[in-house]
Formats: structure tokens, C-alpha cells, sequence
């Protein structure tokens, strides 16, 4: 009974890194996924990505395939070979609609969206990529 009336510790929220060239659609997602109670971390370019990652170890990269210094998919290449940041799930966010500019998922993607895209649905995938993660 005394059970009850324990408190219970909330769970950290889920620490999303996001990686853009452009501030200001960097600073709106920071934004609004703060609004829902996420921790987010932020960097412009990919030595930059790399440090923040290594650094502070998120449970989830949203990774712009157009990055200074190195583009997407060599900067999925070092977080897939990094020891450490392997296994966290990455979202690529494309401004390009050809199916050949998104990483495969063969590549360690675990989904992709195109921009412009509704926040909404950014959302939902992040939820479920947590989710995958967890169960692995």
C-alpha cells in the first residue's frame, strides 16, 4: 500500500542532435521539438557534428544531407564507423525529391523526410525511431 504514494523519477527526455547548414531551419526545429519536451543539441557542419555527437551521445541524429564540409551521406559513414554513436538512429532531411538523393536504408538510415515537411509527421518518426531503438 505504501507503494502508492511513491514518487516516481520522470524519464530524461530524449536527446535529439541537429545537424544543418541553414540557422534558421536549425533553430526552428530546436524550437518546436523543445516545445515537446525534447533535449536538443545542434551543429552546423560535420567536424562540428562529430565533436557534438561524440560529446554528448543522443539518442537520435536528424542529419541534413547538405552540410558543410561533408556532405550526408559521408557524414552517416562517420557516425556508422564510430564505435560509440553507431547504433543511434538517424533521420535524413533532404531538400531534394529524387529517390536517389535519400539514403538507403541499407546504409543506416532509419528513415528520411523531404523538406519542406509537416512537423507533425517529422514527430511521428522520431517517436517511432526511439522506439526501434529501444527495442534492439
Amino acid at each position: 500500500m505504501l507503494g502508492l504514494f511513491r514518487v516516481r523519477k520522470k524519464a530524461s527526455p530524449a536527446k535529439i542532435l541537429v545537424v544543418g547548414d541553414e540557422p534558421d531551419f536549425v533553430n526552428i526545429v530546436e524550437y518546436r521539438l523543445k516545445l515537446i519536451h525534447y533535449a536538443v543539441v545542434t551543429a552546423s557542419g560535420g567536424k562540428a557534428a562529430m565533436e557534438v555527437a561524440v560529446a554528448e551521445k543522443p539518442d537520435l541524429i536528424l542529419l541534413d544531407t547538405n552540410i558543410p564540409a561533408m556532405n550526408g551521406q559521408e557524414m552517416l559513414e562517420c557516425f556508422r564507423t564510430d564505435p560509440v554513436l553507431k547504433h543511434i538512429p538517424v533521420i535524413v532531411m533532404t531538400a531534394r525529391h529524387e529517390d536517389e538523393d535519400i539514403v538507403p536504408s541499407a546504409r543506416g538510415v532509419s528513415d528520411s523526410v523531404t523538406k519542406p515537411f509537416d512537423f507533425g509527421q517529422l514527430v511521428d518518426r522520431i517517436q517511432a525511431a526511439l522506439e526501434n531503438a529501444k527495442r534492439r
